[in-house]
């Protein structure tokens, strides 16, 4: 059956713990893509991993594992959530559906995680796990990001890439929009 799962980012402490902002897995235009994959009839399950400054693999791992992950299975992560997709699928030996890649982030110059990417290859034909991978960014984003999508165009080979301007890291504070009708397209394209 298909379903699809949208992991968030890794915020810092400081916002993790802001009472006066919603939980990651509520926040930016995640609850909006979840209530229009509902209302296309895909089954849509947004995981909180606690504690998600910290960036345990263990912890991440285990929150995205309480779903269902099949061959109609559909993955959108963003920043942090995308990199744990990379990682993830580079080394399962699983097959997903489509792939979309928000603001990719593997922390390519280490400062702010501790073996989280750092023990493991991605996979140079990662594309051939998914029914197509696409990766969207912003020029104008953080250098760390840029890094990332660069180390994906150099060690993978099928990747779709999508270039935006003036979205800086596809937040709330960033678009000015809960919406993000072009990733809806994307992830309903060919469904």
């Amino acid at each position: 059956m298909k379903n699809a799962i949208i992991l968030h980012g890794g915020p810092s402490k400081t916002e993790y713990y802001d009472t006066k902002a919603p939980s990651m897995s509520n926040a930016h235009w995640i609850p909006w893509l979840q209530g229009q994959l509902l209302k296309h009839d895909i089954p849509t399950a947004t995981p909180e991993v606690p504690w998600s400054f910290d960036r345990n693999w263990k912890v991440w791992n285990k929150e995205v594992e309480r779903f269902d992950i099949g061959p109609e299975t559909i993955l959108v992560g963003h920043s942090t959530g995308a990199g744990f997709f990379i990682k993830y699928l580079s080394i399962h030996n699983i097959k997903v559906a489509k792939v979309v890649l928000v603001a990719p982030w593997l922390d390519p110059d280490h400062e702010h995680t501790k073996n989280f990417f750092d023990d493991f290859e991605i996979d140079p034909d990662l594309v051939n796990k998914t029914n197509g991978i696409t990766v969207y960014y912003s020029s104008d984003d953080q250098k760390s990001v840029l890094k990332t999508v660069e180390i994906l165009r150099t060690k993978t080979k099928g990747i779709n890439f999508k270039d935006f301007n003036n979205y800086s890291h596809f937040t709330y504070e960033d678009m000015k929009s809960l919406e993000f009708p072009e990733l809806l397209g994307e992830v309903l394209k060919n469904e």
